[in-house]
């Protein structure tokens, strides 16, 4: 029997120096040879332009003097009092079956061509393109009917809308999730949705990226500072986020030092219930 807590003693404690997750698995952006800055010690900005795909949605907002002739592009229903015609097709908040179903039925969306339809002006190649170049192009079709400078077009997303997808311990995190501002960092994402647990293997975050020729993989590092240089420390629209659990995690084992313990203590209880009960027979 001394024997057997001996032998228990030599296999349990491996299994605490392997199993627990250390500082080095959870600390985000350590020091790294590898990030490069320039000669200001400043870490250069590497924020990939967004291009549209077939089947994003876009909000339209053209605004207008009521000077010029107006009814082939606004609804008199949109005049207001104060002297201003607008077309707009604007965004509410998502729901949480995903998506947004003001802009899914008033929206411009990219069709299977790539084109926008855009009532009065006709059709408007979007996919590929940046929003820059795109409003640049309606804005000048607009001018065509009204005097310069007395109308203005407003194309945009509904945001930057991401879709974080993680294991049953981070349903808190896991959904789609929609930020109204021009640039989202990785490390921004994640702190707005309340941070990682230690379940989650930094050292192997899945971003699929959605761009006009398909759909792009990458595999990032939350644990090294490097990845500010990359281009995917940059979420884009449609940008779907994988958390992968730990393997120390899977079966219970690495989640703190504590529960490893318990659960080591668990499998030689367990194991020496088994031998006993064999023994008695």
């Amino acid at each position: 029997m001394k024997k057997f807590y001996k032998y228990s003693l030599f296999l349990i404690f491996p299994l605490l120096l392997v199993s627990c997750i250390t500082t080095k698995d959870v600390k985000y952006m350590q020091p790294n040879e590898s990030l490069v800055i320039n000669e200001e010690g400043l870490i250069p900005y590497n924020i990939p332009v967004y291009r549209i795909t077939k089947n994003d949605m876009l909000t339209l907002n053209i605004v207008t003097t009521p000077k010029g002739d107006a009814a082939q592009f606004y609804s008199t229903l949109n005049t207001s009092s104060t002297g201003q015609s607008s077309i707009s097709m604007t965004s509410g908040a998502g729901t949480g079956t995903g998506g947004n179903a003001i802009i899914y039925f008033n929206g411009l969306k990219v069709d299977s061509k790539g084109d926008i339809n855009i009532f009065g002006i006709g059709f408007v190649k979007a996919e590929g393109r940046t929003i820059e170049e795109i409003r640049t192009e309606i804005q000048e079709k607009v001018n065509e009917n009204f005097q310069e400078g007395k109308s203005e077009v407003r194309l945009d997303t509904n945001g930057i809308t991401y879709y974080i997808l993680g294991d049953i311990e981070t349903t808190g995190l896991t959904g789609e999730k929609v930020a109204h501002k021009n640039t989202l960092t990785l490390t921004e994402a994640i702190a707005i949705n309340g941070g990682l647990n230690r379940t989650i293997d930094r050292r192997n975050i899945i971003i699929h990226r959605k761009l006009p020729e398909g759909i792009k993989v990458a595999k990032i590092d939350l644990t090294r500072e490097d990845i500010m240089n990359s281009p995917y420390y940059y979420v884009q629209n449609g940008d779907e986020i994988l958390l992968t659990t730990s393997r120390r995690s899977l079966n219970g084992f690495g989640k703190d030092p504590l529960q490893t313990l318990l659960s080591g203590v668990s499998v030689i209880t367990t194991a020496l219930s088994i031998y006993l009960l064999l023994k008695n027979l």
